[in-house]
């Protein structure tokens, strides 16, 4: 069983960073436009809480004390993380309504839906067995 609780707030993962190749000039202003409105409408109904747009390339850091900070990102491109939106809406199915109607899903992109936890899993477990 998982201790941990969800919170009041949604992460949107925005997959995919090539999702727009082979669009027109003309189709792909005609889409950004469209998504540009849809993020617009997120702020102006109060629940967007923040945005933005990732790099493709990236480090990975593991191992003890960050002993090992290699190159990049590993996922294939459809799969890459392209940016996200944390969304203060308080159940799954108001963000999962949310991120179906980003425009960017009808040419190939995908958003991954993610509940904020209050603790993070390792300490929602501490708490639960300080309180058995």
């Amino acid at each position: 069983m998982n201790p941990q609780q969800p919170t009041n707030e949604h992460l949107l993962f925005v997959r995919g960073t090539h999702w727009n190749h082979g669009m027109s000039p003309s189709e792909l202003q005609r889409v950004m436009t469209d998504f540009y409105a849809w993020v617009e409408d997120l702020n102006t109904r109060g629940i967007l809480r923040g945005a933005q747009p990732l790099m493709e390339e990236g480090k990975l850091v593991s191992g003890t004390r960050g002993a090992a900070v290699t190159d990049g990102v590993f996922a294939e491109s459809k799969e890459a993380i392209a940016g996200y939106f944390l969304l203060g809406v308080d159940t799954m199915d108001a963000a999962l309504e949310i991120a179906g109607a980003c425009p960017i899903l009808a040419h190939g992109a995908q958003i991954e839906v993610r509940p904020i936890a209050d603790l993070c899993r390792p300490m929602a477990e501490v708490k639960a067995a300080d309180q058995s």
